[in-house]
């Protein structure tokens, strides 16, 4: 009995102490990321690959989420709304549940599994093959080599693809409302617009930007600390992607008690 209480409590300590020391090295590689994003050597030409990576090979799969999302979203609403007979207010849901909520959420979410497992993999594979050690021997901090491009593209590219998101989910719960529901086209797209206010916009940027600096500090802290040759290589991506995951649903919880 006092055996097993005993392992018990060392295994709550090792959870606790490797949490910490986790968490500690997340905000240890920000701060050194926010360090060499103002200082020299730049590399724009990292940034526009890491860029194209990001933004352009995730739009397919990020509007076509949206595109369904903002078609189901307006086909239950209108089923719902049909009860109260409120069916007017369908345009006004769609579009404040877009850009508020669904819109930079699930961007985040599908470029987390997407580009963040990624991010870790390749940095996890460039570690156990010792490539980042021999940056650091040619006096080549990886920071700046490679986390920096990475950050900036985050930074800068999951907004654009959350508005990207936003008008292509509001676009499809029109589609449905209109051509399969029926709904008048008019009194939908004024009811969309007359609601919408500006800082329901900003929010989701807001939001998509922390998201974009979630998925790429936690993907490359995760390679960054890769082991074990290959199987260390898919540990660190499969965590990097359900890390980065948590943090968002987390970081969307407190940024909009924030803004809202």
């Amino acid at each position: 009995m006092v055996k097993s209480l005993i392992g018990l409590l060392e295994r709550i300590g090792a959870g606790a102490s490797g949490f910490l020391e986790g968490a500690g090295d997340l905000v240890l590689l920000v701060l050194r990321t926010l360090g060499w994003s103002v200082r020299p050597p730049y590399r724009p030409r990292s940034v526009i690959q890491q860029m194209a990576s990001v933004g352009v090979s995730s739009l397919p799969i990020v509007l076509i989420t949206a595109l369904f999302t903002g078609a189901v979203l307006a086909l239950q609403t209108m089923t719902g709304f049909k009860r109260f007979n409120a069916q007017d207010l369908v345009g006004t849901i769609v579009a404040l549940s877009i850009c508020r909520e669904l819109g930079p959420v699930l961007t985040g979410l599908i470029v987390a599994g997407r580009v963040g497992s990624g991010m870790a993999a390749e940095l996890g594979t460039m570690k156990v093959t010792e490539q980042i050690d021999a940056l650091e021997t040619l006096a080549t901090d990886p920071v700046n080599y490679l986390v920096v491009p990475r950050f900036l593209a985050g930074l800068i590219m999951l907004p654009v693809l959350t508005v990207l998101a936003d008008v292509v989910g509001m676009g499809g719960g029109y589609a449905v409302s209109v051509f399969v529901l029926h709904a008048n086209p008019t009194i939908y797209f004024r009811r969309s617009m007359d609601y919408l206010a500006f800082e329901d916009v900003y929010t989701g940027i807001v939001k998509a930007a922390a998201f974009g600096v979630i998925i790429a500090i936690v993907g490359c802290q995760r390679g960054f600390n890769a082991s074990g040759g290959a199987e260390g290589v898919g540990r660190a991506t499969t965590a990097s992607v359900v890390l980065a995951s948590m943090l968002i649903l987390t970081a969307n919880y407190f940024i909009t008690a924030f803004f809202f």
